[in-house]
Parts: C-alpha cells; sequence; structure tokens
C-alpha cells in the first residue's frame, strides 16, 4: 500500500540581501525545525522498499546531514542505510528492503545544523509501521501549472508539476525536470517540496512565446519506481500589451515623517503586480547621509519591504529609494524614482509579548470539548477544563493517571476530571488563557487601525499592533516579516476566516511564538491551510480538514480538529 497523506508545503517567496548581509536561511540564534516527514508520523502498511525522508524549515549544513544524525531503528536494532541530502530535504535509504509488519522509529538529532551553524532544538523523532509488501506501482504526474497547451500565462510563471505521491527529490533535478523555447534550454531553478516539483526561470519569460516543460522517467518515487511516462506540457506567455507604466501609490513611513521608529520596515506599495526579480538591492536601498543601510528586502502581492539588519541611528535623517529598474510583470519600468525621507526619533518601540502564564505550557487549551474527526498529528500537551476527559473525543486515550496519552499526541493529556494535581494545574492554565486574552484585547493605540477592511490577503505584515472592529479574512496567502524579537498582535472584534490552501509564511527571522491573534468570535482554517501564532479565542476554534499550525490554540469554549497537524512552537 502506498502512503498517501502527504502534508504539501508549498511556500514561494523571493529574498534579496544587500552585499555583505546573510541569506534568509542564515538567521543566528533561530533554530532550524522538521517541517514535515515520509512517512508521516504514526502512518501504517508502509512499503517495505520505501526510503524515509525529512524536510527542513530552512537550507542544512550537507555535512551534518549523516547516518549519526539521521537514524532509522527497529526496537533496538539500527538500520543500515544511506543518508543524502539536497535543497532542504534529507532522505534514507535502507541498504536492504524493511522487515514487514515492523514498527519503526526514525530520528533527526541535535547534530543536525542549518548553514549559519545553528542546531535543531531537540531530536525530531517520528514512527511508523510497514506492510508486506513491495511498492511496485508506478508514480504519475496528477497535475500541472500551467496546464498544458495554456495561452496568457504571466511571463514570470513557475512550472509546477504534482505528482500521485512522494518522490525521491535527489530525483527532481534539472536532468529531470527542464524547460525550453524551441531547442534553447532555459535556465532556472528546480526544487521539491510534498508531491510538487517547481522549476523557476532564472529570467521572465518572453512575451508571446511557446515554451515546453518536461519531467522525465528519471524521476522515481521513494521506492525507487519510475516516473511511468515522461510528462510533456506546453503552453504560451501572454502577448506584450500592457504598456502602462507602474507606479508606487503607498509609502510607509510616508515622505518627511518624524519620530519614525528605529526598528521601523520601509514598505512600498505598488499599484500593480511587480516582476520580484527586478525588487532587489540594486533597485531599493536605504541611506543615511552618504551610508548605505544594508538590510533584507522582501517582496509580497504588491509590496515591497526593506527590513534593516541593525536598528536605525536616533533622531537621523535616511533616504528610501525604489528606481525605474523596478519593473511590471509585461517590463514596463516604473515610471520614476520614488526617493522618500524621514526622521527617526530617539527610541526604540519595543511591543510587550501577550505573557500566558501556565497556559503556554499546551499546545491545545479548551474548556467545553476538544474533537477530533481523522487521524491528526498533534506536538505538545493538550488541556480541557472545566469539561470532563469524555468531551476529549476522536484521540483513543489511553489512560496514565493524572493524564493520558495518545498515538495521535506527541506530549500529554489532561482534563479536569484527571487525578491531583491536574484539575488545579488546569483551572490555573484556564484562568492564565482568560487573562492572556483580556491582555490581547486591551492593548491600545494600534499601528494599524483597519487595515484593508480586514482582508489582508496578500498583504506583509510587520510587527506592530493591529485592530479590526469585524471580521479578518485570509482569501489568500499572508507573509508575516520581522525579526525574532519582534512582537505581533491581532485585535479581531468579530470572525478570523482562512480559506482552504492558504499559507501564512513567516520571514525575516519572525517567530511564531510571538504572534498572537485576539478573535472574539469563530475561527475558523480551510483545508490544508497553514496558519502560524498564538490563537486566542473568545468563542472556538475549528481546523478544517489537512489544516495545520505551528502555534498555540486556546480557545475559550472549543477546539475541533480533522486530520491536522498542530505543532507547539
Amino acid at each position: 500500500m502506498k502512503l498517501k497523506n502527504v502534508l504539501p508545503i508549498v511556500a514561494m517567496l523571493l529574498v534579496v540581501f544587500f552585499s555583505g548581509c546573510k541569506k534568509e536561511d542564515e538567521n543566528p540564534g533561530v533554530n532550524p525545525t522538521v517541517t514535515s516527514t515520509v512517512p508521516v508520523n504514526q502512518a501504517t502498511s508502509i512499503s517495505i522498499n520505501s526510503m524515509v525522508s525529512a524536510n527542513f524549515s530552512v537550507a542544512m549544513n550537507p555535512s551534518t546531514m549523516t547516518l549519526a544524525n539521521f537514524t532509522l531503528q527497529h526496537g533496538t536494532e539500527t538500520v543500515s542505510g544511506v543518508v543524502e541530502y539536497t535543497g532542504k530535504t534529507t532522505t534514507f535509504t535502507p541498504s536492504e528492503n524493511l522487515v514487514s509488519n515492523t514498527i519503526y522509529t526514525a530520528t533527526i538529532t541535535t547534530g543536525a545544523k542549518d548553514i549559519a551553524g545553528n542546531y535543531i532544538e531537540k531530536n525530531y523523532v517520528w514512527t511508523f509501521t510497514t506492510g508486506a509488501i513491495l511498492d511496485i506501482t508506478l508514480p504519475t504526474v496528477t497535475l500541472t501549472e500551467p496546464l498544458n497547451n495554456a495561452t496568457g500565462v504571466a511571463l514570470n510563471k513557475a512550472i509546477a508539476i504534482t505528482f500521485s505521491e512522494a518522490m525521491d527529490p535527489l530525483t527532481i533535478n534539472s536532468n529531470t525536470f527542464t524547460l525550453n523555447q524551441g531547442t534553447n534550454a532555459i535556465s532556472g531553478l528546480v526544487s521539491y517540496s510534498g508531491t510538487t516539483a517547481t522549476f523557476t526561470p532564472t529570467n521572465t519569460l518572453v512575451a508571446g512565446t511557446t515554451y515546453t516543460a518536461t519531467i522525465t522517467t528519471g524521476a522515481k518515487d521513494l521506492a525507487g519506481n519510475a516516473l511511468a511516462v515522461n510528462t510533456v506540457l506546453s503552453f504560451t506567455t501572454i502577448a506584450n500589451s500592457d504598456i502602462t507604466l507602474p507606479t508606487v501609490t503607498l509609502t510607509s513611513p510616508l515622505d518627511n515623517a518624524t519620530n519614525v521608529e528605529r526598528n521601523k520596515v520601509i514598505a512600498i506599495t505598488f499599484s500593480e503586480t511587480m516582476e520580484p526579480l527586478t525588487i532587489n538591492s540594486n533597485t531599493f536601498t536605504l541611506y543615511q547621509g552618504t551610508n548605505a543601510i544594508s538590510g533584507s528586502i522582501v517582496y509580497s502581492g504588491i509590496t515591497a519591504t526593506f527590513t534593516p539588519t541593525n536598528a536605525l541611528a536616533a533622531s537621523s535623517i535616511y533616504t528610501a529609494t525604489i528606481t525605474t529598474g523596478a519593473k511590471d510583470l509585461a517590463g514596463n519600468a516604473l515610471a520614476i524614482n520614488t526617493v522618500l525621507s524621514f526622521t527617526t526619533n530617539s527610541t526604540i518601540s519595543n511591543l510587550a509579548v501577550v505573557e500566558l502564564g501556565s497556559a503556554g505550557n499546551y499546545v491545545i487549551l479548551a474548556k467545553t470539548a476538544i474533537t477530533n474527526i481523522s487521524t491528526s498529528a498533534i506536538t505538545g500537551d493538550l488541556g480541557l477544563s472545566p469539561a470532563a476527559t469524555s468531551y476529549i473525543t476522536g484521540l483513543s486515550l489511553t489512560d496514565a493517571t493524572g493524564y493520558a496519552i495518545s498515538a495521535q499526541v506527541t506530549g500529554s493529556i489532561f482534563a479536569a476530571d484527571m487525578a491531583d494535581p491536574t484539575p488545579i494545574n488546569l483551572t490555573t492554565a484556564v484562568n492564565n488563557m482568560i487573562t492572556a486574552y483580556n491582555d490581547a484585547a486591551g492593548r491600545s493605540n494600534p499601528d494599524f487601525l483597519e487595515l484593508s477592511t480586514g482582508n489582508i490577503g496578500g498583504k506583509t505584515l510587520t510587527a506592530g499592533l493591529y485592530k479590526w472592529t469585524n471580521t479578518v479574512t485570509l482569501p489568500s496567502d499572508v507573509t508575516i516579516s520581522g525579526g525574532a524579537n519582534d512582537v505581533w498582535i491581532f485585535q479581531i472584534s468579530g470572525d478570523l476566516l482562512m480559506s482552504n490552501a492558504v499559507n501564512v509564511t513567516l520571514i525575516g527571522g519572525a517567530q511564531a511564538k510571538n504572534i498572537f491573534w485576539q478573535v472574539a468570535g469563530q475561527a475558523t482554517f480551510g483545508t490544508t491551510s497553514h496558519f502560524e501564532g498564538v490563537i486566542l479565542s473568545m468563542t472556538g476554534i475549528t481546523f478544517q480538514t489537512g489544516a495545520t499550525l505551528n502555534g498555540r490554540a486556546l480557545a475559550q469554549t472549543a477546539v475541533a480538529l480533522d486530520g491536522n497537524a498542530i505543532t507547539k512552537p
């Protein structure tokens, strides 16, 4: 039987740094994490000729991707094999077929380091159970983007190929995934995540031109089975009929602003979608007099942001410039250079985190119920009070005196009717949760009021206090940009509604533990969506099928799950 329940992760970001600055993957002090595995934790009926793989949050140091730091065992016996690494994925290939109907334990140790030298915070351990048969089914391509024979394709289009199952990342490369214009090979970057391979051209495609993408039978699944047939798709790019020059519609701070925070992220909003490759350290600069300021540049939606590497000097004048080298998707240059000057204040604002108290000990904490429909993977403790254990459903609990355990939970489960001291501990945690909610709701003087009238899809959100008096929706991807110590508090008087397959992505070192979503209404997360941060809901929290959370779900009523991955940050 093949493993079909793979959580795909698709994140497309362009991050450009000034000369001398570290790459986004090089965040000193920010620990890398394992974001997904194949097989997933607690998977069953895994083919005995399968490989084992893990995806990381950042690029890792290949020299630490070794048998010493990636192990596979059944019982006390260590499985021999070969460890390989590409992109952000490490793969363990056993020397021999696995034993049928056997539980295996895979471990990524703290010896695994990213390219900045940061170790993973603790050993990452997951288990799976083999079936009794070999996997001999050939993988197929189930979806292409764009579709075959598509027309009007954007000039900055990344070509995506989705497979019927997880593939061996080492076989997804520039030899097996190509793009041609006639007989001319197009240069680009090939990446692989989840079940999707992506080819991102180095340069903008030519308008009104036909291209051919090919994925060959050199691409193989984790059992070594080759793709059934070469998959070839052709598409034609949009004709260059757009001759309208883009403009800058908004800057933050405004030109000639004073008393600007010294940790300010400079944001430029355009009149239309821009070509991300043209938003870089050559076209977006920040100066203090004649001194260039180093920092990171991110483009998302229609907004470019410049995050200085260090705090700006007090009471100083800075000049930010976006040049005509910035172009839209049709290749039209910005109408004119946009230059803005601003003066900093004498202090650095520091929005304090919301103190969770003992509520922070839980990845899920609720008062009335915790329900689950299909198999979930939860990392962290669960708590329910004042409701009893019987209101925790779908997790197949095993009593352990004072707490319970579940195959779906890497952690412990507590309810108000369990043995002491669990009841008093839960009462304290719930009270702390309510205090935290009131703290978040009571913060005053918001930096952003009614941003986009609550529709934050496509936005890049910098650190600060946000307030909405109605419902907030995420119909498309959202980026949260800031440093490791920055804090975000979102005050939402209505519901928080996230559409299917939408992702919240953190960049610049932003941490989920410092992001707080205070929601007076219902918080609902669509199927296969991914969310980041601590959710403090007065009403309830619902995760639809396949939704994932890196954060905490703290509800004053119930938390509903349906085959979700919930991870404590």
